[in-house]
């Protein structure tokens, strides 16, 4: 057994099974501060009842999003020692901003939400949900601060075999930052409208709490088709980042060997071999890849050939990847668009037959999500920090790959029961739904005059 194997498939199942959670707070922190701000603005009680679902909702995925999440940092120590000691002067900044600027802020007004919220006034009340959809944004920037200077490394240099860090600024807002973080967010958007709106389409085909149905299908309907568009507008971007700074990755993603001016963009093809592309039916759009990465027909693209073979990246896995997440989030945008084309011809609340795909479409978002983060990460092999430090080099030395695997196992059934767990306990609060209607105190008093 290879440990630098097991190592890395021990952390990609860790990494994997946490990052399907933070895009769900992250999208439903968003919408809980749109509910809450339209509660605040207009006193109507069901945004309060709307709000308060979601809260309970958001409260059970954070935890599970916590609990699975420490596990990696642990993770570093004991697989990656070699890692945590080249970059442990680079990675301590974000870390801690990340645990002290952004996990607090978002813990402490959450718990003052899920406690406190029938003894805290109404602005008190909007307030902490935008803390805590701050905090969920913030938490995203220090954690992709620190993946993306894997991915383009700067404001550095190495000494004694270490990554000491020289122009913090520069670390922070390394070129695939910026890119990765708008991208990162707008799927997380994406990601909580598609939840919000499949509750709301179950709930909608039973004839369930029609009031706050109403409104959070249509707030998730127009969520879902504002994230499906920034995630095109935000991929775009990020695509020409990764086709300037990482040249080998952007090959495999686009299945290129050798270099060429007006490569063509593939909308179908066999998956490629790490050795050429496999014979068969190929679909393709002449000179498209050059023109989206560069903006030039004729740009060339660096092919695969123009790097050595051994810091190929796994190219079947990096183009298949990226390919079936295109085509995921084209899936996702189609239930969107539908959905707000329904919800302008006032047809919404009575399509049967879109409500139904809408509550299957529901993990479609969490599956190009995943699809993303294996492009990003595959496709930087054999890179832990491109270009700089191999991950061969930065496993531990002293854990052998029978302890990695014994672990390994552990936390797979340790996860499969807290994934169980969290899937009952969400679905124990999408039955119990929203709470009873309550008037708000002016529709208390002029119910009060009438009587």
């Amino acid at each position: 057994m290879d440990p630098v194997w097991l190592a890395r498939l021990q952390f990609s199942l860790t990494v994997m099974f946490h990052f399907l959670f933070p895009p769900i707070s992250i999208g439903l922190g968003f919408l809980i501060f749109v509910l809450e701000t339209a509660r605040w603005r207009t006193g109507r009680d069901v945004y309060r009842r709307a709000s308060d679902l979601w809260i309970r909702i958001f409260a059970i995925n954070f935890a599970v999003g916590v609990a699975t999440g420490i596990v990696m940092e642990f993770e570093f120590g004991t697989n990656w020692a070699g890692y945590s000691r080249f970059v442990g002067d680079i990675f301590g900044a974000p870390l801690a901003a990340e645990g002290v600027l952004a996990f607090f802020l978002e813990s402490g007004f959450l718990g003052l939400l899920v406690f406190g919220r029938r003894r805290i006034s109404s602005f008190v009340r909007w307030f902490a949900s935008a803390m805590v959809s701050l905090g969920t944004a913030l938490s995203a920037f220090w954690i992709l601060v620190a993946n993306s200077w894997m991915q383009t490394p700067a404001g550095y240099r190495i000494e004694g075999g270490r990554a000491l860090l020289t122009d913090f600024g520069a670390a922070v807002l390394n070129p695939s930052t910026l890119p990765r973080l708008a991208h990162t967010l707008s799927a997380a958007v994406c990601m909580g409208a598609f939840v919000m709106a499949g509750v709301s389409a179950w709930y909608a085909r039973r004839g369930l709490h029609p009031s706050v149905t109403r409104v959070c299908l249509r707030l998730g309907v127009v969520a879902a088709f504002a994230g499906a568009v920034l995630v095109f507008l935000t991929g775009d971007r990020h695509a020409r980042q990764v086709a300037h700074t990482q040249h080998a990755k952007f090959a495999a993603m686009e299945g290129i060997y050798s270099t060429e001016r007006g490569a063509p963009l593939i909308l179908f093809s066999l998956p490629p071999t790490q050795h050429g592309p496999t014979p068969g039916p190929e679909i393709a759009v002449t000179q498209l890849t050059s023109f989206l990465a560069f903006g030039n027909f004729q740009a060339p693209i660096e092919g695969l050939k123009s790097f050595p073979f051994d810091e190929w990246p796994p190219v079947a896995v990096t183009f298949l990847a990226f390919h079936n997440m295109v085509i995921v989030a084209n899936l996702i945008a189609l239930v969107a668009l539908w959905g707000l084309l329904l919800l302008l011809r006032g047809r919404l609340e009575t399509a049967r037959g879109w409500q139904a795909l809408m509550m299957w479409s529901v993990p479609l978002p969490m599956i190009a999500i995943q699809l993303g983060w294996l492009t990003a990460e595959v496709g930087r092999q054999p890179w832990i920090v491109y270009g700089v430090l191999r991950t061969a080099d930065g496993v531990s030395k002293v854990v052998r790959a029978p302890e990695i695997l014994f672990s390994l196992l552990l936390f797979s059934a340790v996860y499969l029961v807290l994934g169980a767990l969290w899937l009952f306990l969400i679905l124990r609060e999408i039955g119990r739904g929203p709470e009873p209607f309550e008037l708000s105190g002016a529709e208390a008093e002029a119910s009060h005059a009438v009587a």
